[in-house]
C-alpha cells in the first residue's frame, strides 16, 4: 500500500493523493498511487441480469496481485468487516461458503460495501475465476439470505470500559483515520493488544499475503500512531492460530 500516501495522512493532509475515472461507467474509483504505473489487461466490472433485479459489479485492483476487490453496489455487512481464512470459518455465512466452492479462491474477506477474494496463487488467471465470482454474488443476492447467519463476533477495535486513555486513543485513530483507508484497498486492520509501547495488529483481506504489508505496518500505520500518540514505540503483526497452521502448512 503507497507509503506516501500514509505518511501525507500523518502530516495531516486529508483525502488520497489521486484519483481515476472509470470513463465506461462515469464513476469516481479511488486507486492507489502506484496503480497508475501499470493498469491491469482484464475488464474492470461485469453487469449480470437476471428476472428479478440487475446487479452492477465493480472491480478493484488491490496492492496484493493475488487479492482482487469486488464492489457488488449493495450493503455486505454495513459497517463492520470480517474474515474467513478458510472453509470451516465460514459456517456463518452462506455467501462465504458459496465462494469457497469456487475452485481458486483461497479466502474470503467482507467489507461494509465490498467483497474481497485472494486466490490460490499467482498462476490462477483472474479471468478464469472471476465469472463464477461474479454469478456466485449475484446468485446470493437474488437469493434475498442474510450474508451472516450468525452473530459475529465482537472486533477488538471497539471501546471497552477497561481500556485507559492511550488505548482509547490508539483505537479512536485506527477507526477514523486508518481502517477506511486500508478498507479502500481491499482489508483491513484489528487491535488485537498495546503492551510495552507496542501496538499488536491483526491484517486481514488483500493485506493478510500482501507483498507490502510490512511497508504498511512501518511506513504507515506505525508512522501515523506515533505522530499523534507519543507512548506508541511501534506495532508488530499478530496472526491466529488458523494463520499459524496455514503457514506451516505451506512450508511443508
Amino acid at each position: 500500500m503507497a507509503a506516501a500516501r500514509w505518511l501525507g495522512a500523518a502530516a495531516g493532509l486529508g483525502g488520497r493523493f489521486c484519483h481515476t475515472i472509470l470513463k465506461d461507467h462515469n464513476l469516481a474509483a479511488k486507486q492507489p498511487f502506484h496503480q497508475l504505473a501499470q493498469k491491469k489487461s482484464f475488464p474492470p466490472s461485469a453487469v449480470l441480469h437476471n428476472t428479478v433485479r440487475c446487479m452492477f459489479i465493480q472491480t478493484q485492483d488491490t496492492p496484493n496481485p493475488n487479492s482482487l476487490k469486488f464492489i457488488p453496489g449493495k450493503e455486505v455487512l454495513e459497517s463492520r468487516t470480517m474474515e474467513f481464512s478458510t472453509p470451516a470459518a465460514a459456517f456463518c455465512s452462506p455467501l462465504a461458503r458459496q465462494l469457497f466452492r469456487i475452485e481458486g479462491v483461497k479466502s474470503v474477506f467482507f467489507g461494509p460495501d465490498f467483497i474481497t477474494i485472494t486466490k490460490e496463487n499467482e498462476d490462477l488467471d483472474w479471468n478464469l475465476l472471476k465469472p463464477d465470482i461474479y454469478a456466485t454474488i449475484m446468485d446470493f443476492f437474488a437469493s434475498g439470505l442474510p450474508v451472516v447467519t450468525e452473530e459475529a463476533p465482537r472486533t477488538d477495535t471497539a471501546p471497552s470500559e477497561e481500556d485507559d486513555e492511550v488505548v482509547l486513543m490508539i483505537k479512536e485513530l485506527l477507526d477514523t483515520r486508518i481502517r477506511p483507508t486500508v478498507q479502500e484497498d481491499g482489508g483491513d486492520v484489528i487491535y488485537k493488544g498495546f503492551e510495552d509501547g507496542i501496538v499488536q495488529l491483526k491484517l486481514q483481506g488483500s493485506c493478510t499475503s500482501c507483498p507490502s504489508s510490512i511497508i504498511t505496518l512501518k511506513n504507515g500505520i506505525q508512522n501515523m500512531l506515533q505522530f499523534y500518540i507519543p507512548e506508541v514505540e511501534g506495532v508488530e503483526q499478530v496472526v491466529d492460530d488458523d494463520d499459524d497452521v496455514e503457514k506451516e502448512a505451506n512450508s511443508t
